[in-house]
Order: structure tokens, then C-alpha cells, then sequence
């Protein structure tokens, strides 16, 4: 008797066992969301983001974007190319953004200065190139007296571009006369693109996305590179999305985008 007891207890057991393993099974898992440094997959991240980002990074960002949407689908991102400067500039003023992207680690400092931004993170690098109309016209050779008489154009010193090109010019200990000095890289390459200049200080990435249109003349500038950090501003209206965003510049489909335009990978830290 008391073994038949014994017998249907364990029956009795199994069975609540079974029906409760039953019930966990049918329980869906909750969706992981996308890591850091990830391919992108499809994460639980929505709604819309303004990201402020350096001139020179405008083609590839926009390519960027569109794979950040096709995994995040609840997405969407509105973007704003400037100087650098111009972008803290405008986040001091009261203006929105959720990322920022600049093309030196000096422009994201002035932001940490001003709580703009916290923690940020290099995601590329950039190095100068002379460009000059296709053709090259004016026959420039390099930084050297083929620039005599002709109508150079450079960044502003303000612009990261120019305080590069500013460092290349003090290690050559060569001192430059241009016609202009711009504001954002992206208006160099333009004066060239057009004939206006018959020469231009620029990133690679410039000249390659300038394409047949100029030609590029290499600098001794591979001791001059421009560091590109990123970072969640501190008054993101949607710092999950932003942060998303980040993650995924600095992921591996990110950085293979970077560096099809043209970009180096980030220092190591």
C-alpha cells in the first residue's frame, strides 16, 4: 500500500513537472538587442535621430544610414553636414542633435567642455592630398614653387582640415599663400571641382568622392592624421537610437563602409 502511495506521488510530480516545462516553452524569448562592435542585426532600438557630422563624412554617412535602417527598421536619422566647429557651435546654441561626429579630437574636446557630449570614441581616421582640376591646368606639382601665381584654397585654421594642414606645413617648414580659406573641407574640394581654384588641401576621402572631376597629388602627410570621434550628445531627445547608431559606426559593417570611402581604421587604444 504504501509503495502504490509512493508510486502515484511520482506520477502526480511528473506530470506538474511536464506541464510546467510545457508552459516555459511557449514563453517567447525576449529579442536581444544589437551589441556593440555587431554586424548590425535587427535590434529593438526606434524612432528618430539628427546626427551632426563633419563635412568629409557626408557620402559615407549617408551609406551608413541606410544600412542602420535596414536593421534597425523602426529608424529613422535626418542629418546635418558641417565644420566641425560650425556643428559645436550650433550644439551650444541650443540647437538639437542626438549624435555628433567630428573630423578631430580637438572639435569634440570643445564639446566635452561645454557638457555637449560625455563619453566618446574614435571610429576613423584621414590623412591630406593636393587635388587639382582634372587635367591639372596650372600644372601644380606638390607644395613647391609650382604654386607660385596660382590660386590655392585651404580650410580655415579654425576647421580641422586646417589646423591639419597647418601641422603638415610647420613639419615641411613651408608657409602657403592661399586665395581662400573655407569653412568646411566640402566647399575646398567644390572651388576645385568647378575650376574656381587651381588647387585644394584636402582629405583622400574628398578626393576620392570627387572623383574623375580631380586629381590627386599625395602629400608627405602620413605623420598628419586627422582623428574622427562620435559620441551620444547629452541632451539626445533619443539617446537609445543614438547609441544604437554609434554602435553600429563602430561595428564591423560600419567600419567596412568607412573604409570604402576611403577612411583608416581607428588608432588602437
Amino acid at each position: 500500500m504504501r509503495r502504490a502511495a509512493v508510486i502515484t506521488l511520482a506520477l502526480v510530480s511528473c506530470l506538474v513537472l511536464a506541464a510546467c516545462g510545457s508552459r516555459a516553452s511557449d514563453t517567447p524569448a525576449t529579442p536581444a538587442t544589437t551589441a556593440a562592435g555587431s554586424s548590425g542585426t535587427v535590434g529593438t532600438v526606434s524612432g528618430e535621430i539628427t546626427v551632426f557630422a563633419a563635412a568629409s563624412l557626408q557620402k559615407a554617412y549617408e551609406e551608413l544610414v541606410q544600412a542602420f535602417t535596414r536593421a534597425h527598421p523602426g529608424t529613422s536619422v535626418s542629418f546635418d553636414f558641417q565644420g566641425s566647429q560650425d556643428l559645436v557651435a550650433a550644439l551650444a546654441e541650443g540647437a538639437s542633435a542626438d549624435v555628433l561626429a567630428t573630423a578631430s579630437t580637438s572639435t569634440m574636446q570643445d564639446a566635452v567642455d561645454q557638457d555637449l557630449v560625455g563619453e566618446h570614441t574614435e571610429f576613423a581616421t584621414n590623412v591630406l592630398t593636393l587635388i587639382v582640376p582634372a587635367g591639372n591646368p596650372a600644372g601644380i606639382t606638390g607644395l613647391d614653387a609650382s604654386l607660385e601665381g596660382a590660386d590655392l584654397v585651404t580650410c580655415a585654421l579654425a576647421v580641422p582640415c586646417g589646423e591639419a594642414t597647418a601641422r603638415l606645413t610647420a613639419e615641411l617648414g613651408i608657409t602657403l599663400n592661399p586665395v581662400s580659406e573655407e569653412q568646411k573641407v566640402s566647399d575646398v574640394r567644390g572651388k576645385v571641382e568647378s575650376g574656381q581654384a587651381d588647387a585644394g588641401i584636402v582629405y583622400t576621402t574628398d578626393a576620392a568622392a570627387a572623383g574623375a572631376a580631380v586629381e590627386s597629388i599625395a602629400l608627405p602627410a602620413n605623420s598628419v592624421i586627422n582623428h574622427y570621434p562620435v559620441a551620444v550628445t547629452s541632451q539626445a531627445a533619443n539617446a537609445t537610437a543614438a547609441q544604437a547608431f554609434v554602435d553600429f559606426v563602430l561595428s564591423e559593417a560600419g567600419q567596412e563602409i568607412l573604409a570604402s570611402y576611403g577612411f583608416g581604421a581607428p588608432a588602437a587604444p
